[in-house]
């Protein structure tokens, strides 16, 4: 089985899969998925809380867990801000990841629960502490450092792209600057790193193929929240048509345990 590092080649994106629970992980290797990966939003859905901030680093470790168990795939996970502002949190985050079965984490450099980003130096010292425990944890662990300023809202294009060459200079193992202002501003990413880029397959980018991906450089595609929000918008529709106007078809549409039964087992 390749490496989950040997499997971030730019110009050749592989598609990390971001499941909820063991079910959806195990349906989407069953499907195809060289890896999985976790999402902050769809597991904080999961526990009936809002994302941002919200999941304790206990709770998201033992989910994370839960999903290594379920799959014989690498899985990684979507850290947040690595469970505090410290850098000395953020490797400890990192070691309890590896304990936990992880092949990497990604670590974000927004003071959550605010939108608000950390100063640069300190974010640059969050990702060199925790690519640090990385390096000292006796087998390989890849290591996400994500500028997120510019889907936040909190600064633009060139000053996330300054961030991520500190990150790249304090020894992340890839970068990824979630939702640019266009996807042609994926190639300028791309061409401004040596590492690793995540693209993030979201709103109007879903509207670009793995192909597209591919001629930008871009080494691995990550789902978010997005197909949770895609599972999400079937309950509400479904749940609508029932409350509103006592209409039971949506439930017609749903998958037969004849193609979801072998996946799980």
């Amino acid at each position: 089985m390749t490496s989950f590092r040997d499997l971030h080649q730019p110009g050749n994106p592989f598609i990390l899969a971001n499941a909820w629970d063991a079910g959806s992980a195990k349906m989407l290797v069953a499907m195809g998925a060289q890896a999985i990966g976790s999402s902050s939003a769809a597991h904080a859905f999961t526990l009936g809380k809002p994302d941002m901030g919200h999941v304790t680093r206990d709770e998201a470790l033992t989910h994370a867990q839960t999903l290594v168990g379920a799959v014989n795939a690498p899985v990684s996970a979507d850290f947040e801000n690595g469970f505090g502002e410290a850098p000395e949190t953020c490797a400890e985050t990192v070691r309890l990841s590896a304990e936990v079965g992880l092949a990497g984490i990604s670590i974000e450099d927004t003071a959550l629960p605010d939108a608000r980003p950390y100063d640069a130096a300190l974010a640059a010292e969050r990702i060199r502490a925790a690519a640090s425990a990385a390096r000292a944890l006796p087998g390989d662990f890849v290591l996400v450092a994500r500028a997120d300023g510019v889907m936040n809202g909190q600064y633009d294009l060139a000053e996330a792209i300054a961030r991520i060459q500190s990150y790249e200079a304090a020894g992340a193992d890839c970068v990824y600057i979630p939702l640019p202002p266009s996807f042609d501003d994926l190639k300028t990413i791309c061409a401004a790193t040596r590492l690793p880029v995540n693209a993030l397959a979201a709103g109007g980018f879903t509207k670009h193929s793995r192909a597209e991906y591919a001629a930008a450089g871009v080494a691995r595609i990550s789902l978010g929240s997005a197909l949770a929000r895609v599972t999400h918008r079937v309950i509400h529709d479904a749940a609508k048509a029932m409350f509103e106007d006592g209409d039971f078809t949506p439930l017609a549409m749903g998958i037969s345990s004849d193609i979801i039964d072998p996946m799980l087992t």
